[in-house]
């Protein structure tokens, strides 16, 4: 079946806007997928449920207890996308689709670019590029039989060069506060050795950045929803470094600390045509389509199963 596309102003949206929808759908089950990996025994070394984890009054709080309850609250968000991960692999064999790293790469420069602020929960990369590999292969098996046209792809690219011209982004943490010698003093105790993330939990004015330990996520020149001036004074940040006290532009001051630096990169047609035409062949299927729907496929099941 050939099918065409009508290069509209709502696809454009939509292909600059999904990196962020699709991060904040795979961060937090990367979170849940490392803590549980922590919490099992490798190979080599045997469980004991019984090892006390805490106490409170003198009653003892077991490791099972622990993991008993992680699994009531995160038990079936984890291993649905343990399940669906699996579920994808074994649809990349039997279609032969393959995703590359360039490919993961480039998910992820334009997840980075487009955030605006929202934040990356974890530092695992490997979790994250194991997420997108697992996304780019439904978009992949949806899209294999729609045709879309060269010139359509050339024209979108054309029109959207700037959603390809990438800048600078900066992994950032800030500690907020309300006064000048507050965060004088934050500078003092960072200097001193004090932990960023101890002190943004305990200080920062900020609870939603605070309860992250301070972080705000992937910030660039261009964010309008960050103040100029942090953007400004994390540009002339090392990595690793914190800023000198900022006056911000609320009346507020911070600190802020520099965690990683991604370099921005221009891709150029042939970097991102294949991602183009997927994204265009998308747009023609009437309604989502999730990895579930491929369960019965490949013969999924899981202890959830009613």
């Amino acid at each position: 079946m050939k099918l065409t596309h009508d290069n509209n102003a709502p696809t454009k949206k939509r292909l600059k806007t999904k990196p962020v929808l699709v991060v904040l759908s795979i961060l937090l089950l990367g979170n849940l997928l490392w803590f549980i990996a922590w919490l099992i025994p490798n190979d080599t070394t045997k469980s004991n449920d019984s090892e006390e984890v805490a106490s409170v009054a003198g009653k003892v709080i077991t490791k099972e207890q622990w993991m008993a309850s992680m699994e009531s609250i995160y038990g079936k968000e984890v291993l649905l996308d343990i399940v669906n991960a699996e579920v994808m692999e074994a649809a990349a064999k039997k279609y032969k689709i393959k995703v590359t790293d360039d490919e993961v790469d480039l998910e992820l420069a334009l997840i980075r670019s487009t955030q605006d602020g929202v934040s990356l929960q974890t530092n695992d990369e490997d979790i994250v590029r194991k997420s997108i590999r697992s996304r780019l292969i439904l978009e992949k098996v949806l899209a294999k039989d729609i045709v879309i046209e060269d010139e359509a792809i050339k024209a979108f690219y054309d029109n959207n060069k700037n959603l390809y011209n990438t800048a600078t982004s900066y992994r950032t943490s800030v500690i907020y506060v309300n006064t000048e010698a507050e965060a004088e003093k934050v500078a003092k105790e960072l200097e001193n050795g004090s932990s960023f993330e101890g002190l943004a939990r305990e200080r920062s004015a900020d609870p939603s950045s605070a309860s992250l330990g301070g972080d705000i996520g992937y910030i660039s020149e261009g964010n309008e929803s960050v103040d100029k001036v942090l953007i400004d004074a994390i540009q002339k940040t090392k990595k690793g470094k914190w800023s000198k006290p900022i006056t911000l532009a609320d009346g507020r001051f911070a600190v802020a600390m520099v965690k990683s630096i991604f370099e921005g990169k221009s891709f150029s047609y042939p970097d991102v045509k294949g991602h183009i035409r997927r994204e265009l062949a998308l747009d023609q299927i009437p309604q989502s389509v999730t990895q579930e729907a491929f369960w019965e496929e490949f013969d999924a099941d899981w202890v959830y199963s009613e």
